[in-house]
């Protein structure tokens, strides 16, 4: 499927966000201290951004609105109604953090458990989805899920750093959750890369019982809508490239940075640096990931365009 950069950045920045929101609601950083008021402000930015740049993927952004009815029974409508709620518990920590200077447990837990509901519910558009076959897994969300907490605790232990207060238990704890969440998502790959097509162009046309059925002649002649999303296609190499820079950038480069800052202790001398390479690899094997996500999906509706 097209790997469409508005949401690619909507899934990964918001991911971000949520997953430092959902560290910062668990009184991992002192809110005294000005770098965990910062993050609390970049945790609210992020989601906002990530929101934002969802409603440039749609066709009429000003109708978007209008989703959140659907609440009962669309996942698109939940995370939008959960996206909004969890502005609430959040923006109530900010406050208490940036202004008063002190955690409150209440908003704290809440925002955490809200995030990761809402970063569940964006998985759940995807995994729904029956007509992708790759998506429509249990471990979609878990990838979703991991990640997000995965980069909130890489990103918690960077501000951290900046307010020399690191304990080497948080990259510690980083490290552990980026390993579990790496390993989720090559299950995830190794899934994909045996699953059998349970619609193919014979199924889809009902001519199976005639053989092998191939198209004779595309729809029209032009392009469309579902020929330029559901149409995209990446060369297996090319994918595989991309796999090995996503976990080299993603997993490698920030768990040998989180193993080295453990080692480090609070204070340490270029601390500041090992924490912020780690954050921003991090950032980049996700994005790179995130575009392999989609652009490796195969939905059955090509069935009928010639797509094998």
């Amino acid at each position: 499927m097209h790997p469409a950069p508005s949401i690619i950045l909507f899934t990964t920045l918001s991911g971000l966000g949520y997953g430092l929101a959902a560290m910062l609601g668990l009184g991992l950083l002192d809110p005294a201290n000005i770098a965990t008021k910062l993050a609390h402000v970049l945790a609210l930015a992020l989601i906002s951004a990530g929101l934002l740049s969802s409603t440039a993927h749609l066709g009429n952004p000003q109708r978007a609105w209008r989703a959140l009815s659907q609440w009962r029974t669309s996942w698109l409508s939940r995370e939008g109604v959960m996206a909004l709620a969890t502005f609430v518990p959040l923006t109530w920590s900010a406050w208490l953090a940036v202004i008063e200077g002190r955690y409150y447990w209440l908003p704290g837990l809440l925002g955490t458990a809200m995030s990761f509901v809402t970063v569940f519910c964006t998985a759940m558009i995807y995994a729904s989805l029956k007509s992708v076959q790759a998506w429509h897994t249990r471990l979609t969300p878990a990838c979703y899920v991991l990640f997000a907490a995965a980069g909130g605790l890489v990103a918690s232990a960077f501000f951290a750093a900046c307010s020399a207060a690191l304990s080497p238990l948080l990259p510690l704890a980083a490290l552990v959750v980026l390993a579990v969440a790496w390993w989720v998502k090559a299950q995830w790959r190794a899934r994909t890369r045996e699953l059998s097509p349970l619609s193919t162009p014979e199924s889809a046309t009902g001519l199976g019982y005639l053989g092998r059925v191939r198209l004779f002649e595309k729809p029209h002649m032009t392009e469309n809508y579902l020929t330029r999303e559901m149409g995209f296609r990446v060369g297996r190499k090319h994918a595989a490239k991309l796999w090995k820079i996503a976990l080299a950038a993603g997993a490698v480069v920030p768990a040998v940075l989180m193993l080295l800052l453990s080692a480090m202790g609070p204070g340490g001398a270029g601390d500041v640096a090992v924490a912020a390479g780690a954050l921003l690899a991090f950032v980049a094997g996700v994005l790179t990931e995130r575009w392999l996500f989609f652009a490796e999906a195969r939905h059955a509706v090509m069935n009928y365009y010639g797509g094998e």
